[in-house]
């Protein structure tokens, strides 16, 4: 059983019908990436996962259990966790403040301390300015706080939207190499990426999204030499 099971997922945003009766699946500690042009329909599906938007129509599964009876806070809870796009951090706290609130459903006041230490080791430009306000951060450094802050909630699955929008190249790779860290270290990771060449090399399997539907799937290394894609979004 994969750990997430999407079924024939249905959005409607602003009078759109932005997500088409989708359906993917991600499984333990595996990352999968969905790609596509901007508008078509990527981050709504990431926004119906996390609780953010409610679906027309479709199931949601994940561990074994419906997400369409869970609030958001509560799929936190159950190990779900959402960076979305624009980061969505706390401007006026703290970077430690922000971590902080990644734990807030967590009562293991000795395992947050350790995972608090363990995430200004993985970033060691948060721990440099770890009392700095996050809105004081530059963009990559706000995207670092935004992942970390995911990361205190101890997740199995963490989805990522846009991590890489309007960051240097150099940020990028940084960011791209911390993604493969969290994977290494267990946690499924669902990407959503318009950077389809990086987003392609670091996932196992990936999913095309094209104006609300999944128009190809499978092994990434295998859609990367498709001719479809790598004229639609690799630029050749």
């Amino acid at each position: 059983m994969s750990l997430l099971e999407v079924s024939e997922l249905t959005i409607h945003y602003g009078g759109i019908q932005a997500v088409r009766g989708i359906s993917l699946t991600v499984g333990e500690g595996e990352l999968v990436s969905l790609i596509g042009a901007n508008g078509a329909g990527k981050s709504s599906a990431l926004g119906a996962l996390g609780g953010l938007l409610k679906p027309v129509s479709g199931s949601l599964r994940y561990a074994g259990e419906d997400l369409l009876q869970l609030p958001a806070h509560a799929r936190v809870g159950r190990g779900l966790a959402l960076v979305p796009e624009g980061r969505g951090i706390f401007p006026r706290l703290t970077v430690l403040e922000n971590l902080q609130m990644g734990a807030y459903s967590r009562h293991d006041r000795v395992g947050i301390s350790a995972d608090l230490a363990h995430m200004l080791e993985m970033f060691p430009r948060l721990q440099e300015r770890r009392v700095q306000l996050a809105g004081t951060l530059s963009g990559g450094e706000q995207q670092m706080v935004a992942i970390a802050r995911a990361l205190m909630s101890r997740p199995r699955l963490l989805l990522l939207d846009e991590p890489s929008m309007g960051l240097a190249p150099i940020l990028i790779e940084q960011i791209f190499a911390i993604i493969r860290q969290i994977v290494a270290d267990g946690t499924a990771v669902l990407l959503v990426e318009q950077n389809a060449r990086q987003a392609l090399e670091i996932a196992s399997r990936a999913y095309v999204m094209e104006s609300g539907r999944i128009t190809l799937s499978g092994p990434a290394a295998e859609l990367a030499a498709d001719p479809r894609v790598r004229t639609a979004y690799l630029g050749e």
